[in-house]
């Protein structure tokens, strides 16, 4: 009688363990199916706030300025008018909020600064750093006096066994600190804007301390790209 009750009671400990497992993984099938969810409204309202703010690109000067607002700083950019299909695209997505809340995610002193992966909003996927756009390439725009200068803005993009056309990807960008050492970079990846003020900035987010892969071992978040005051469109 005692084996008969012990193995009823290791039966219904199984089944009392796999309901559990079952429940475990409807959980979890409920919960990405939510994720997923939010993950598509998210997507269309961006896509909607980005239309809206195409409305305000076709106002902007030739050469419109933008606060890149970061947790150390500020560093005021000016973008060029002869590299208009980045020039829009930065400008459509600054205005749209996509780069708020994204990092710095990769920082070499004596370099560049790099951010724009829309990844690095989900610490989750800190593999996957510098990998992440929306979607799309912009086609290269090489003009011959746009240089790697001190403080000038780049287009970041994939290398060129992937990429033979060199077109840069459709959100991450870079931001040149030591001149030197970015020259070699010149005519290979679309220089489309500069820094005009906050080089101060660039040196002191270049020098936080990283890990292994180049990111800052405390975060630098962007907390928004603004249109700066005086590029704001004239009201009539």
């Amino acid at each position: 009688m005692k084996r008969i009750l012990i193995g009823a009671l290791c039966i219904s400990g199984a089944i009392i363990l796999a309901a559990g497992c079952g429940n475990s993984q409807k959980k979890a099938e409920q919960e990405a199916a939510e994720q997923a969810r939010l993950d598509s409204l998210a997507q269309v309202e961006m896509e909607q706030k980005q239309k809206e703010a195409m409305n305000t690109v076709a106002t902007l000067p030739d050469e419109p300025v933008f606060d890149i607002v970061t947790n150390l700083g500020t560093i005021k950019v000016k973008l060029y008018a002869n590299t208009p299909k980045h020039r829009e695209n930065f400008a459509k997505l600054a205005l749209s909020g996509y780069y708020n809340g994204l990092l710095f995610h990769r920082v070499i002193n004596g370099f560049m600064i790099q951010g724009g992966d829309p990844l690095t909003k989900d610490p989750t996927k800190i593999a996957q750093y510098g990998t992440g756009g929306p979607g799309y390439t912009v086609p290269a725009e090489f003009v011959p006096e746009y240089k790697h200068k001190k403080g000038a803005l780049a287009a970041a993009r994939r290398g060129d066994t992937a990429n033979p056309m060199k077109e840069s990807s459709g959100s991450q960008f870079y931001i040149v600190q030591n001149e030197a050492a970015c020259a070699a970079l010149d005519g290979d990846y679309t220089v489309f804007g500069e820094t005009i003020s906050g080089f101060e900035v660039i040196d002191r987010i270049a020098s936080v301390q990283t890990d292994g892969r180049d990111r800052p071992i405390n975060d630098v978040r962007i907390s928004a790209i603004r249109l700066d005051r005086d590029s704001l469109p004239k009201s009539e």
